[in-house]
């Protein structure tokens, strides 16, 4: 509704002080031209809104305006008590501070709207953990958080991927936490990389502070970080076909593998399906595990280089019994 979008609006530009109206549109999921009609609406009802022009130009409220909009809707309230990630608030320090802020909205709410929210909070919950609890240690992880805070550098000690120990001074811009892995993204050298907490040895709070950029924006970061990385993946495709006694195992994949076609079976019952693996020796290992159970169509080059692993495994073992 035009109302609750002219509320977001004000409630935008009181919490970031100036938007443009690009940004404005993309935050509320409209056109441009509509937040221009809303913004002629916000004046003619007397709201102090003014247009700024120029490179860093943009739509702002008048400094000593704020608004008192600060009502919650049913979902709204419902949306802020949904249970986060327990262990991600435990890595932070924040689980004692998070249900303590729970109990103080729940107390400011409307009575009619309590239960509602105890029922949801009792319904629905996440966890971020693996089913196999990770070992990853994240011992400066602190330190890296009080570097955020205050702005402070910090001197690394970290562990590559490859094994090597560098030493990287480095300014922390923010922590990024895919699935319950840590990343530090920070600048260095002019560029900005991720950093995998549990890779960091020691990390040394640095006396000298840095300017954070004003148009570095972590979500939007992470967002390009994270396609550059996949559209980077080695890729390595793979068509079979997998009998019926496998089928369902094959369709609950596991990291190494992802499904990109499944076809209609054919005469003889058995699923034509194209594989996308990271390397040739990950699908190598993937399909000798199922023995028999699964076809290579192609390439020809896996299909002889698995016949060959095959024949060397029975020619070892043949060899033992002889012994």
């Amino acid at each position: 509704m035009r109302a609750d979008r002219l509320i977001s609006i004000l409630l935008l530009l009181q919490h970031k002080g100036k938007l443009t109206t690009r940004e404005l549109a993309k935050e509320l999921e409209v056109t441009e031209r509509t937040i221009h009609r809303d913004m002629d609406a916000l004046s003619a009802a007397g709201i102090p809104v003014v247009a700024e022009r120029g490179k860093a130009g943009g739509w702002r409220l008048l400094k000593q305006y704020r608004t008192n909009l600060t009502g919650l809707k049913a979902n709204e309230i419902e949306s802020l008590l949904i249970s986060p990630s327990f262990q991600l608030l435990t890595d932070l320090g924040l689980t004692k501070d998070w249900h303590e802020a729970r109990q103080k909205i729940l107390a400011s709410i409307p009575s009619s709207f309590q239960k509602n929210a105890d029922d949801l909070w009792n319904r629905i919950h996440i966890d971020t953990s693996a089913w196999k609890q990770s070992t990853e240690k994240m011992e400066s992880f602190k330190v890296l958080q009080q570097a955020l805070r205050e702005d402070r550098k910090l001197q690394l000690n970290y562990e590559r991927a490859d094994g090597k120990c560098v030493e990287r001074v480095v300014n922390p811009l923010g922590l990024v936490a895919k699935g319950s892995t840590w990343y530090l993204i920070a600048g260095s050298n002019e560029q900005i990389r991720n950093y995998r907490v549990s890779r960091v040895k020691s990390a040394l709070l640095m006396s000298e502070t840095f300017i954070r950029p004003e148009e570095f924006n972590l979500a939007q970061y992470w967002d390009s970080s994270t396609q550059e990385f996949i559209q980077n993946l080695p890729k390595y495709e793979v068509d079979v076909e997998v009998s019926p006694s496998i089928l369902p195992r094959i369709k609950f994949t596991g990291r190494f593998v992802q499904i990109l076609k499944i076809e209609s079976p054919t005469e003889s019952g058995w699923t034509p399906i194209k594989l996308r693996f990271d390397t040739e020796q990950e699908a190598k290992e993937y399909i000798l595990g199922f023995s028999n159970q699964i076809k290579i169509v192609r390439p020809d080059t896996l299909k002889q280089d698995i016949y060959d692993t095959a024949r060397a495994f029975l020619d070892f073992y043949d060899q033992e019994n002889q012994l």
